[in-house]
């Protein structure tokens, strides 16, 4: 047995639960948060299909044709399993509404194209996807939970990377060994800056999952093959602990605990998921004061959400959409303006809005130091205090935005958010027997009708 098993005790522990889990072990809550996560991500990815970022994508992976490969999804086209991952990945990340974990652990559903790509290619059946999936969310949950590694200035695509390839190596069946190489091979090549998401963004900022996730495809299939990795992914000098000082994963869910599938926060909108209460809190009180009638508006949020999207010069003049949406004064004031919150603010036309950027001028983003603390409860909270021009104040909060886990979106909300994205790309007709099929994922004996559901013309 590689050494890798062995030496690294948390390559070890991944190896262990990875290797044991088995679709029995998952209660029926979360067997069904799983159907949830994959109709969410499937909408998201229809309605991205047409972005450029999404053509570059596909086009780049439509280059290769293999006949046993994965489906590009909306298309019939097989490739690559790594290339088909890469491609959906792209669209399933690319308007920023798929899931999140709160708190900064980014989009752990990002490891869907992963293993929906190597069970494409291997012909897996639904509840094999299904227990990859869970797994994914695992150990994707357990990495962040343990190295944060935005605070240390990389990027959080590295869990999509890991978890994505040991969801792939529980596709294929691997072993042990294999699934302990699996992780070697994932980590040491992998670790990814967090250069993405700050300044005026480009679109890597919407690809670097997808990126993730072909990544993750590529180690878990040359663990199947035979090739080793270094022993020591994280342990020791020269690991990723070298980084990130030292850690040990928290124990998985199993017989203890709740699995961490059902923690993460199914997107309400599709902006920065930091972004969602301030959003929500604008709504509320764009009900209450005409727009033209603000003179200040000032949001108090949590430390994070202040660094990420409300700190930088940048977010007052965002040029791309990958900064509107990453930017709160942009989102607030579109929300306070609109009185609703579609992507559609952030067309090139909405970015250069003479209403919205006069508004942003008299926004105010600051941190609270009561606010961040209360992130460590689980919270995402949002403060707003808007001053109106004859002197009159106006002030609305949120904790619990629509999709955090204590306040969930239901199974109709998810279907609605879905025909949304998918009627930019498919038939009115076809939108419920695709949902119908998303809903059994689990039941199905491969996931040819799950690409063949979302398979769109032209």
């Amino acid at each position: 047995m590689p050494a890798s098993s062995h030496v690294d005790p948390n390559v070890g522990s991944i190896a262990d639960y990875a290797h044991q889990l088995r679709f029995g072990d998952l209660p029926a809550d979360v067997v069904h948060q799983c159907r949830r996560t994959v109709v969410d991500s499937l909408g998201c990815a229809l309605g991205a299909m047409d972005s450029q970022p999404a053509r570059i994508a596909r086009d780049v992976a439509m280059r290769v044709s293999v006949p046993s490969g994965a489906r590009v999804m909306g298309t019939g086209h097989r490739t690559l399993p790594e290339l088909a991952a890469f491609a959906n990945g792209v669209m399933v990340r690319y308007l920023d509404s798929n899931d999140a974990y709160p708190g900064g652990g980014g989009h752990p559903s990002d490891t869907l194209p992963a293993i929906l790509a190597v069970a494409d290619a291997n012909g897996a059946d639904g509840q094999t996807v299904v227990t990859a999936i869970a797994l994914a969310y695992e150990v994707y949950y357990a990495l962040w939970a343990a190295t944060s590694l935005r605070d240390k200035g990389m990027d959080n695509v590295f869990y999509t990377t890991v978890a994505g390839a040991v969801g792939a190596a529980k596709v294929l069946g691997l072993d042990r060994t294999r699934i302990a190489e699996t992780v070697c091979l994932s980590v040491v090549p992998n670790v990814s800056l967090d250069a993405t998401r700050y300044g005026n963004m480009s679109m890597w900022k919407g690809c670097a999952g997808g990126n993730g996730a072909r990544n993750g495809v590529f180690a878990a299939l040359l663990a199947a093959a035979g090739m080793t990795g270094p022993e020591k992914a994280f342990a020791g000098d020269h690991g990723l602990e070298a980084l990130t000082g030292r850690f040990t994963l928290q124990p998985f869910a199993g017989g203890k605990g709740p699995f961490r599938i059902n923690q993460a926060t199914l997107k309400c909108f599709a902006s920065e998921g930091h972004s969602l209460s301030p959003i929500t809190t604008a709504l509320e009180l764009s009900r209450q004061v005409a727009a033209d009638d603000i003179q200040s508006v000032t949001v108090y949020t949590y430390h994070f959400a202040w660094d990420v999207i409300g700190r930088e010069p940048e977010k007052w003049r965002p040029t791309t959409r990958e900064s509107a949406d990453h930017s709160m004064p942009y989102v607030v004031a579109a929300a306070l303006i609109d009185g609703r919150f579609g992507d559609e603010v952030f067309s090139d036309e909405r970015l250069q809005d003479p209403r919205i950027r006069k508004l942003m001028d008299k926004i105010a983003v600051k941190e609270d130091p009561e606010l961040t603390r209360r992130v460590t409860e689980g919270q995402l909270p949002c403060r707003i205090e808007i001053v109106t021009t004859s002197g009159e104040r106006k002030t609305a909060s949120t904790d619990y935005p629509r999709g955090h886990y204590k306040n969930p979106m239901s199974d109709g909300e998810i279907e609605s958010k879905f025909r949304g994205y998918a009627e930019r790309r498919m038939p009115a007709a076809r939108i419920a027997p695709a949902l119908a099929a998303l809903w059994k994922i689990d039941a199905a004996k491969n996931v040819s009708g799950l690409f063949e559901a979302v398979k769109c013309d032209g």
